[in-house]
């Protein structure tokens, strides 16, 4: 796909045609997506690696900087099987808090958002997205020039706008906002309708400018799909009982989904395993990510602990996506879950490996 949108083959990639057909696929359980990558054994461009940011304002926001560093590491990565060069615009830990009013506080590692929300919160103006907001005008500069610039050499991603309780919560402070569900429920139930209704704005918005020509974009865990595409979550889901998180969660997280045409859900940890039952019953979700707790700290989603996991999601209808997946778990993975529906994220030292990795494992496609 090149800038103006014509569905082709330029990609830093050889056979992102089919690639795209399996990802596609996927989503309605018909096909296995492997996405390995590894050193590319000859950069596809002779670049000049480039400077350091001058700032943290730089290095999470600036245009400029994200598509020439993320364009530096594209070009010397090799993307085996279904994996595609993709450049991430993501910044915050929830990039639609800073255009509804959230103050961000830029971090070497990561982006905070800051309460907005005061008491009472019933006098907070509705949510809506300000198209005069920083992080909104440098996140759909980023945006434009990542497209501009790729000449169709890689797919740009959709900042991670996240939704939902995740928003509330940093608009209101996670400890107030666990009290207003108790002291105004309604109210809580009426901000995630306006939240929806900011996400459904700024998404079709920035979608805009990335949109490819099968009318589809792609968003950060690789998904890629030929129509509005996003992964959706609920972190603060680990805080929720089952019944709190029916309550107040799945009606707007149903919503959403129903809005997107596809839509994988972002489990995050072990405390949120007890909402599984629930998130299988929304129709319109098509797909679970799994992310162990300790993955942060060297466990893998390959391990035989998650297989189980995997199944029960499968066999509920959905597909399922495995991240971490060591290099040699995803063999065994495959034979315990099987590949249709199946989407693991690996890595291989490289580009020989991975190609071996792909031969392999295309008997289970």
């Amino acid at each position: 796909m090149n800038a103006a949108g014509a569905t082709t083959d330029p990609l830093w990639k050889e056979d992102w045609a089919s690639a795209r057909d399996n990802h596609a696929a996927w989503w309605q359980q018909r096909a296995l997506v492997l996405w390995v990558t590894a050193p590319a054994d000859q950069p596809w461009a002779d670049l000049p690696a480039p400077p350091p940011a001058a700032d943290l304002a730089e290095q999470w926001f600036g245009a400029e900087h994200r598509v020439r560093h993320g364009e530096y590491h594209l070009s010397r990565t090799y993307h085996g099987a279904d994996a595609f060069p993709m450049l991430g615009t993501h910044s915050a830990a929830g990039d639609l808090t800073g255009y509804v009013g959230c103050h961000l506080d830029l971090h070497p590692g990561t982006v905070w958002s800051d309460p907005c929300i005061a008491d009472p919160p019933e006098q907070h103006p509705r949510i809506a997205i300000d198209r005069t907001s920083w992080p909104y005008r440098r996140h759909r500069a980023m945006l434009e020039l990542s497209a501009a610039e790729s000449a169709g050499r890689w797919l740009t991603s959709l900042p991670d706008l996240v939704e939902n309780m995740d928003v509330l919560s940093a608009m209101r402070g996670a400890e107030r906002l666990m009290m207003d569900t108790l002291d105004r429920p309604e109210w809580v139930l009426d901000q995630l309708d306006q939240i929806n209704e900011a996400y459904f704005d700024v998404f079709d918005d920035f979608a805009s400018v990335v949109r490819d020509g099968l009318g589809g974009n792609c968003f950060c865990f690789g998904i890629w799909g030929p129509g509005r595409t996003a992964k959706v979550q609920c972190d603060a889901a680990a805080m929720f009982s089952p019944a709190v998180f029916r309550r107040f969660v799945v009606p707007a997280l149903a919503r959403q989904c129903a809005w997107l045409d596809y839509a994988m859900f972002h489990l995050d940890g072990e405390d949120c395993l007890c909402h599984v039952e629930a998130l299988l019953e929304i129709e319109a979700l098509q797909a679970i990510e799994w992310t162990p707790r300790r993955i942060s700290v060297g466990d893998s989603g390959g391990h035989p602990r998650h297989w189980d996991l995997y199944r029960r999601i499968l066999a509920a209808g959905k597909s399922v996506q495995a991240v971490g997946v060591r290099y040699d778990e995803v063999l065994p993975l495959l034979d315990a879950c099987g590949g249709r529906g199946l989407y693991i994220q690996t890595w291989a030292p490289n580009e020989t490996a991975a190609r071996e990795l792909a031969d392999r494992a295309a008997a289970y496609r």
